[in-house]
């Protein structure tokens, strides 16, 4: 009996595996792929969702109102009255004959371009001092990351008063106890640009300086001692060590700097007004100005897009170069 009942089972089980689909064949690997499809799309549903609010204030918040100014760039919109008509280019056409806004263009760009060119060459060095063993170091770097925890508005309104051309400024105060006349800081149109891009580097620096010291806390030190017991010396560290190494902070950092310089409308406007006569004036300034305070709302639109433009341009070509450096030193 039992010889007859373990004959019938091995019977069946020989026909379950003839009929059952063994490991690797095509119908088990034609289920799995369509089971890690369907968990594909199950994640993606979920990032969706998980993105979707970042999605929505990305569109409310810029892709509608950059589509509102396209389109007012276009008209006579004066920012009371929606009853505008279409003008074509004119609006482009008064932007590029307008004086002051070609003036604050010019500054514009002065101004991103020396403050990024300022403050990289003195943080370097000033984050590498930081870096050291000394006394007080922390004290130190607190100092020098303390300056740019006020705002840029704060910071022009409190250098307004010491760069007053008046004898009652501080820095002309202070030049009058050597007999030294007082000197038109404000007053004065080189003179003004020259401490508005002082106040950017002076409030900036530490900021950056910071972000190079964690870039160089990040070198591993055997790499210094293996070039010290090689015998190099410590500028030759420094060229061939560290600055190959802070690649990717300085491009971080002269991006941000160069992004924010060409958006740049606090610090000038709270130090000078933008003067004297459009010296230290401002394409965001020029933008506010028109659109707002002369309500040529098609005029500050059309500014506005070929500001974004040409902004956008800078920091593509930024990012190539950076990108280039970055593959070069790898």
């Amino acid at each position: 009996m039992m010889t007859h009942v373990m004959s019938a089972v091995t019977r069946i089980k020989g026909r379950s595996e003839t009929s059952d689909p063994t490991p690797g064949t095509v119908d088990e690997k034609s289920l799995y792929k369509k089971r890690k499809r369907r968990q594909g799309l199950r994640d993606d549903l979920t990032s969706f969702w998980f993105l979707l609010p970042i999605l929505a204030v990305f569109v409310i918040l810029f892709a509608v109102p950059l589509v509102q100014t396209l389109i007012y760039s276009f008209t006579d919109f004066n920012g009371y009255s929606m009853n505008m008509h279409y003008v074509g280019w004119v609006n482009y056409q008064k932007v590029f004959t307008d004086s002051s806004t070609l003036q604050g263009l010019i500054f514009t760009v002065i101004y991103a371009v020396l403050q990024t060119i300022f403050i990289t060459v003195i943080a370097i060095p000033l984050a590498v001092t930081l870096n050291g063993k000394f006394f007080g170091r922390n004290f130190a770097r607190s100092m020098f990351f303390f300056f740019s925890v006020p705002s840029m508005a704060i910071l022009g309104l409190v250098w307004r008063y010491i760069f007053s051309p008046m004898k009652t400024g501080l820095v002309n105060s202070f030049l009058g106890l050597f007999g030294i006349d007082s000197l038109p800081w404000l007053s004065n149109s080189h003179l003004a640009q020259g401490c508005v891009i002082f106040v950017a580097v002076w409030a900036q620096i530490g900021w950056h300086a910071t972000l190079y010291l964690a870039f160089l806390q990040s070198i591993p030190h055997d790499l210094y001692e293996q070039a010290t017991v090689d015998g190099a010396s410590k500028r030759q560290q420094f060229v061939h060590i560290t600055l190959p190494q802070l690649v990717p902070g300085i491009v971080t950092s002269t991006f941000l700097l160069m992004n924010g310089g060409l958006k740049v409308y606090d610090l000038p406007f709270t130090l000078t007004k933008g003067g004297p006569g459009y010296s230290t004036y401002t394409v965001t300034q020029s933008i506010i100005q028109q659109g707002i305070g002369q309500s040529q709302y098609g005029v500050g639109s059309a500014l506005a897009v070929l500001f974004t433009l040409a902004t956008a341009v800078v920091v593509f070509a930024q990012m190539g170069v950076a990108n280039s450096i970055s593959r070069r030193f790898q």
